[in-house]
């Protein structure tokens, strides 16, 4: 019988296995098939659990994995795999060099090498795409392996790199969101927070992922209140709504002579029917 595996690798990259005849437990570092080779993870998710993260977070592309566990990592191994992440500072040393050699207008954030060194992939940033055909013959030369550069954004590279928030917490996009979805300036607005982008915009430049939490409870809410503009008839008269509190539950009306008022949104409901009930019986 085969088990669903979701491992981990460097950052937050994760994939997903199969594991034929053998027992895997989260924590457990464990050897895969990759590209071409294999590579040394560590189990995350087990189960029913990884089969639900796979399909919610999109990184199933079919029902089943197609690659598989190996067998489970030796220490030997797993020192091993330490020695190359160490030995990534280098990487990125000599290929920031090469980038200045060839000009080309492309910032390099990361490197990972596979386990068994038959693959060496180098994560950078640019503006615009970059023609590194000729980067990738010098690079190949200088590692003796297969290179691979790939192009993410900027919010791929706060993630993958990690950092603080302003909420003194670690990134969600680091640590345990598991998919970066997109996030419109319109999640600000209908919570009514401030438009400007120092105050709502992540590490990485780009809105902060946290706008879409409470969004939904926002609107559900706003759903109970009037909107701003509308003109009601209250047992004052016709008064329009200039803004509403929703955690207060509180609406701002003005009269047309100019007169402001808060009103609870009970005690305006109480006065809307109380005003209609008036208009149904003289009618």
């Amino acid at each position: 019988m085969s088990t669903f595996a979701e491992v981990g690798f460097k950052g937050t990259r994760k994939d997903y296995f199969l594991a034929s005849g053998m027992d895997v437990a989260p924590e457990s570092h464990v050897i895969v098939e990759a590209d071409r080779g294999e590579d040394l993870g560590q189990v995350t998710a087990v189960g029913t659990v990884a089969e639900r993260k796979c399909s919610g977070s999109g990184g199933c592309s079919t029902p089943t994995p197609e690659k598989r566990i190996v067998r489970a990592a030796r220490k030997d191994e797993v020192d091993r795999i330490e020695e190359l992440r160490r030995d990534e500072d280098r990487v990125r040393t000599e290929t920031r060099k090469a980038v200045e050699r060839h000009s080309l207008k492309m910032k390099i954030t990361e490197a990972e090498w596979q386990f068994d060194r038959k693959k060496l992939t180098i994560y950078f940033t640019a503006d615009k795409r970059v023609d590194f055909r000729a980067l990738v013959r010098d690079l190949a030369r200088t590692f003796r392996t297969r290179i691979e550069l790939r192009q993410i954004g900027v919010r791929d590279e706060a993630a993958l790199l990690g950092g603080v928030g302003r909420c003194g917490r670690e990134l969600c996009c680091s640590t345990w969101l598991p998919e970066l979805k997109p996030v419109s300036l319109q999640l600000a607005k209908d919570q009514n927070l401030s438009l400007n982008p120092a105050q709502i915009s992540g590490c990485c430049g780009r809105l902060m992922c946290c706008l879409m939490y409470e969004h939904e409870t926002y609107v559900q809410a706003r759903r109970r209140f009037p909107r701003e503009g509308k003109v009601l008839r209250t047992t004052r008269g016709e008064e329009k709504v200039l803004s509403v509190d929703i955690w207060g539950e509180r609406i701002g009306l003005r009269a047309p002579d100019g007169e402001r008022r808060v009103v609870p949104l009970e005690e305006l409901k109480r006065e809307v029917q109380e005003v209609g009930k008036r208009r149904r019986e003289d009618s």
